[in-house]
């Protein structure tokens, strides 16, 4: 019996080590980590010349407190963050992970506007389905029923709109209306709430978990971007989940020419090395709120210099070895391979997602996009027959966490066209085996 619980009692085997695109347990099992962990290994496992800067590092210092003094690692780390930011988002500031890097931001946005004497704005307003992390602030702008109802009563609930779906909604997702159609949904919003009362708005620029790697229609985003100048209403990214290179570009939404006031960012940050992730902010609103009293924020690893120095080797190993470019052209593979399962599997709705952040969905009806019968909870059996057949994918409820199964398909950047065809070799037997226990129909091999 362990000591330790999490999630669930699912039983998983010790891990022995991570090399590479693949993880060994202690089994003697190879499992082809088709997810990187939680889309955080972006560049594979035990990486020579990350453990190599880490030990460096060690010899120096594992632990600076921010306020005590400065390091050359987190210093490093923040100028080459900022030199990938857009023209003003030059400050940073660093935490543990993504549920810290949205608090941050949130509160941010609050003492800037508090600062510049809009002491009325505290709403965010965020979308249903969403995923923003694990803490009070950031489940107050999560739209996930399963983890937000329980502690309903412990916190204010933000006002959502509804996430730019637009292939259960039967639109066409490369019209710009249908992008105009979703984006206006906030400036209502906006409207309805009272724009005085209106802090920000925060947007996943590609979907995470929630929604299962969405990618927004023609104009959303840029849409969005001018209903938040127009009203004032800051423009929060949270790209914890898609930045760091993963769809094929550093930023997610550079993939779209947007700019925001505020971003956060964790996971493939670190890449698994180290908890770590960082709130990119505007240098008016850091001088701002620092010139009024300063940031009332903080926590003990902030700027971590053992975290930072594995930070800056990740991106380091992310631009000498192109994986960004990789991510697109392997991306652009495994995408046309997934989308090649539709006709074989009819009970695959849809396939979406950009770079390596992808997901296919999974439906009883195409015509109608009804989810499969919840009782069949094919979001966890797939799970763990593709788990059996060695190939590790993520998987959530579709529609609010309440029903609906969508997988995400992330390996690590560094996979080439031999990891990929293995990625589809292990979920075709998976989707087999899966297809037979639920008696759905199958057509013939491609």
């Amino acid at each position: 019996m362990s000591h330790l619980f999490y999630q669930t009692s699912a039983y998983r085997p010790f891990l022995d080590r991570g090399e590479g695109i693949y993880m060994y347990g202690q089994d003697g099992r190879r499992y082809l980590d088709g997810s990187s962990g939680a889309m955080v290994s972006n560049i594979g496992h035990s990486n020579p010349r990350v453990l190599e800067a880490m030990r460096a590092q060690m010899e120096k210092s594992t632990f600076g407190y921010r306020l005590h003094f400065q390091t050359e690692a987190s210093e490093a780390l923040a100028a080459k963050t900022a030199a990938l930011s857009a023209p003003g988002m030059d400050r940073v500031f660093f935490v543990s992970g993504g549920s810290e890097a949205v608090e941050s931001t949130i509160k941010l946005a609050r003492q800037y506007k508090l600062a510049i004497g809009q002491g009325s704005r505290f709403k965010v307003i965020s979308r249903m389905p969403s995923y923003h992390g694990s803490t009070f602030g950031a489940l107050a702008v999560t739209g996930y029923d399963p983890l937000t109802a329980p502690f309903a009563p412990m916190m204010r609930e933000m006002p959502k709109i509804p996430a730019p779906r637009a292939y259960l909604d039967g639109l066409d997702m490369d019209d710009p209306a249908t992008g105009l159609h979703y984006a206006d949904m906030l400036e209502a919003k906006i409207l309805e709430e009272g724009p005085e009362s209106v802090l920000a708005f925060i947007v996943e620029p590609v979907g995470g978990a929630s929604t299962g790697a969405l990618v927004p229609p023609a104009g959303y985003m840029q849409r969005i971007r001018e209903i938040c100048t127009a009203h004032d209403v800051l423009l929060i990214h949270d790209e914890v989940m898609s930045g760091g290179g993963r769809t094929g570009k550093f930023w997610a939404a550079d993939h779209w020419g947007t700019t925001p006031d505020l971003i956060s960012i964790s996971k493939g940050f670190g890449g698994g090395y180290v908890p770590l992730g960082a709130m990119i902010a505007r240098g008016d609103m850091v001088d701002a709120v620092i010139g009024s009293g300063g940031f009332q924020h903080g926590h003990t690893y902030a700027g971590n210099p053992l975290a930072c120095a594995a930070g800056l080797a990740v991106i380091e190993e992310i631009e000498r070895n192109d994986l960004i470019g990789n991510a697109a052209r392997m991306g652009d593979l495994l995408k046309a391979r997934l989308t090649g399962l539709m006709n074989r599997y009819p009970f695959i709705g849809d396939v979406r997602g950009k770079g390596l952040l992808l997901a296919f969905e999974l439906v009883s009806d195409r015509g109608t996009m009804a989810p499969l019968p919840k009782g069949l909870n094919a979001y966890q059996r797939l799970v763990d027959i593709a788990y059996d057949n060695g190939l590790i994918i993520y998987s959530r409820r579709t529609r609010g966490g309440t029903e609906g199964d969508h997988f995400l398909v992330c390996p690590p950047m560094i996979i080439g066209e031999d990891g990929i065809e293995e990625i589809m070799d292990g979920l075709t037997r998976s989707l087999d085996q899966f297809a037979a226990e639920a008696g759905l129909g199958v057509g013939e091999p491609a």
